[in-house]
């Protein structure tokens, strides 16, 4: 189970950045009808490298859609042997997707409004973090109980980078960097995805500050907080080269959207494994462990 969850997030991960290089190759509309791509399962007679990636992304989407029903139906199936929350959360996520790939269809239907694709893009880092959140709740973790307000400090990072990728999607879907050097409209929407750069940032490095001044921490949550502090530099500098060029270099845009999604799902693992680190120590002591203490 375990696995699955975290092949569906991997997955997820690249469909995201699959789905930023079809919208920066300017293929969202490559296909022009929904859910089959002119009326084909798949489109021989039109194929080129825009249709091919309209037409990939549906695929691995619709194959994410399958595992996520696969999830949901083992989670129910083998509930007795998982956590009581794990059939819950496996319907959740089926929620999420099922809405992701109604929000696919109507990116295509209303001719990429910017709303919805926004929306498509705020669902999407929904159910990779949901899937990230399962996950590191069912791997096998103990906790030390030294994290402290650590784990405060990531759930605040994690909520504060969801809230600045929402406002990239916003500056993306509206080509608000384009319009704003252009012909100085929308700079608006591209100044405050800038300005709302600092709150996250802040967040990180308190949370990679904190886990080097806590000595006792576990090795695990050190390591994912240096990811995380790496993560955050290589998304500003992406991000700067990425303004500088004007969106001019495709790959650098796309591999900031991905990163940015990676430093969000690191965030997300750190937050769930610190609560746990800290629930550990606040469990009662079982039978024997009391005998022990005792004596």
């Amino acid at each position: 189970m375990t696995r699955l969850v975290f092949g569906l997030a991997i997955a997820t991960l690249f469909l995201m950045a699959l789905g930023s290089a079809t919208r920066v190759m300017n293929a969202g509309l490559s296909c022009p009808d929904w859910p089959l791509c002119y009326g084909e399962l798949v489109p021989r007679q039109q194929m080129n490298l825009q249709v091919f990636l309209e037409w990939f992304h549906r695929l691995v989407a619709t194959t994410i859609g399958f595992g996520a029903i696969v999830l949901c139906g083992a989670a129910w199936w083998f509930r007795r042997d998982l956590p009581r929350w794990m059939p819950s959360a496996a319907s959740f996520a089926l929620f999420l997707v099922v809405f992701q790939g109604i929000l696919g269809g109507l990116t295509v239907t209303e001719l990429l409004r910017f709303d919805i694709v926004t929306a498509h893009l705020g669902t999407g880092l929904l159910f990779f973090g949901t899937l990230l959140a399962i996950g590191s709740s069912l791997v096998v973790y103990k906790g030390i109980g030294t994290v402290g307000k650590l784990r405060w400090v990531g759930v605040s990072a994690a909520v504060l980078v969801y809230m600045q990728s929402i406002l990239g999607g916003l500056v993306s879907s509206q080509w608000a960097l384009h319009q704003c050097l252009g012909t100085s409209k929308l700079c608006t929407v591209m100044n405050s995805h800038i300005a709302g750069i600092v709150p996250p940032t802040i967040a990180v490095l308190m949370l990679v500050v904190m886990a080097w001044r806590t000595p006792a921490l576990s090795s695990a949550l050190r390591q994912l907080a240096n990811v995380a502090g790496l993560l955050l530099l290589l998304q500003i500098t992406l991000g700067v080269a990425t303004f500088r060029l004007r969106l001019q270099v495709e790959p650098l845009t796309v591999a900031h959207q991905a990163t940015g999604a990676a430093l969000l799902g690191t965030l997300i693992v750190f937050a769930v494994l610190a609560l746990r680190d800290q629930a550990a120590v606040q469990l009662p002591l079982s039978t024997d462990e009391t005998l022990a203490t005792v004596e």
